[in-house]
Parts: C-alpha cells; structure tokens; sequence
C-alpha cells in the first residue's frame, strides 16, 4: 500500500512538472514578434560598396543597392490555426542601407508558431488602391518613391543595383528592378512570390505578451542572379520592365531560409 501511495505520488508530480513547461498562452492577448531580414552574399555578410562578390558566370560585383517588400504574412500555430496580420499592418520595406527596417514587428496573439509565410512584393489589391490609401512605405511621393513605377503604376518589389568590371558601358554599373502583380488595364507576368517556411527544425517562435520573440530569416542576394536561370552582367545590365525580371523573381523566391528563433 506504501509502495502504491508513493508511485501515486511521483505520478503527480512528474505530471505536474510536464504541465510547467507548456507555456499558458491566451490567444486573446497579443505580443511582439519581429522577423530579422539577415541580408547576406553567400556565407558573407552583405556590405554595401565595398565588398566583392562572385557570381555563378565568375563574374566580380559590388552591390550599391538593396530594397525589397515583404508583405501579407501569415502564422500557423501549432494547433494547427493561422493567423493573418491585418492588411493594414503588414507591408515593410527592407532596406539594407537602413538598419531600422531590418526587423519588422508584428503584433501577433500569444502562442507556439511553426510556419511562416508572407508575400515578397506588394499584391494586385494594395497596387490598385487610392493613392490616399498607401501609406508609410508604401507613399509613392514619400519613402517609396524610389520603388513606384509611374509609368505602370506598380511598385517595384526588389531592387538590386552594383557595379561590375564585366560591364562594359553604363560606368560598370547594373540596375535591377523587379516588379509585376499581373496588370492593372493589362495582362503581365506576375512576379509576386510567396514564401513559407517550417520554423520547427531551428525553433518555433513562442509569443507572449510579456516577452518578446524573433524569428531570425537569412537572405541570400546571391540567390537572386544565380538560380533557375543565372545571371551574366555582361550580357544583362539593366532590367527596367516586368517581363525580363520573371528569371530574377523566380531565382529570389529561393533565397530566403530560417536561420534560429529567439525565444
């Protein structure tokens, strides 16, 4: 009876014990997750200006200039529900020049995410609002002046500019600049990609509302001039259209990968 009543017991506890590690969230309560963009070339660190770089032609290059959009993300918790972050709150503009902008924060309710996905560019239905409602980074006459598309009336989802001693004319300078959500009057390519990654091998993001999480994402540029299709600056420096940056956004929807997660 003595040996039952103490086996009774460390059930107890031992059960007690597992229910402390599973963190009591309320998904009525949000916190803080932010999502670092970790530019990088490589197994390098991306610096601008200064730094060469090779790509898959042999080709040497300097990057000047990196811009992209992340928009429209969405969670999906371990229970298996999502979470969508409202429109309103969920355009972001990278910057490699600014570091302010690499780590966009989300306002998410408390719980253990597995996946994350979000849209790199900015879709058809914000593309085709009342100029009086893009806001923020998305201001053509303000902080996205630099990546509008006037003449087209789109935005320019990834901008990628450098010089390199493989081009010949333009002072060895290439310009990149993707764009295309499939048309406003007309039909064009769509070059918005989408993006989903599985967080558990490298760490789920716990939110809670009285700690902070981060999710750690490296982006390889690379990945954008080497892919499906690879690059030569000799031959393309300047891609100014929808059309000829279909191999670019097809080669950038890879270069994204979950590097660890802050709990």
């Amino acid at each position: 009876m003595k040996k039952l009543l103490i086996i009774t017991i460390a059930a107890i506890l031992f059960t007690a014990c597992k229910k402390d590690k599973t963190p009591a969230y309320n998904t009525s309560i949000k916190g803080e997750l932010s999502i670092e963009f970790d530019n990088i070339a490589g197994s390098s660190d991306l610096q601008l200006n200064t730094a060469s770089y090779t790509n898959a032609a042999g080709e040497n290059f300097k990057v000047t200039k990196l811009k992209y959009y992340v928009s429209n993300f969405v969670l999906t918790n371990t229970n298996g529900t999502t979470y969508t972050v409202p429109q309103d709150s969920c355009y972001f503009l990278i910057d490699e020049s600014d570091e302010s902008t690499h780590d966009p924060i989300l306002r998410v309710p408390e719980g253990e995410y597995k996946t994350l996905t979000f849209t790199v560019g900015v879709d058809s239905l914000r593309n085709t609002k009342e100029i009086s409602e893009r806001v923020g980074v998305l201001d053509p006459a303000g902080t996205a002046a630099d990546m509008y598309w006037g003449w087209n009336s789109g935005y320019i989802f990834l901008k990628l500019e450098g010089t390199s001693p493989a081009i010949t004319g333009m002072g060895g300078a290439f310009m990149y600049h993707v764009g295309g959500f499939g048309g406003y009057s007309s039909a064009t390519p769509n070059n918005l990609k989408v993006i989903t990654l599985d967080l558990t091998a490298r760490g789920t993001a716990k939110v809670k509302q009285t700690k902070s999480a981060n999710i750690h994402l490296m982006v390889d540029v690379l990945k954008i001039i080497n892919g499906s299709v690879n690059i030569s600056f000799a031959t393309t420096d300047m891609i100014h259209s929808i059309a000829p940056g279909v191999p670019l956004a097809n080669n950038y929807a890879s270069m994204f990968t979950h590097d660890h997660t802050e709990n």
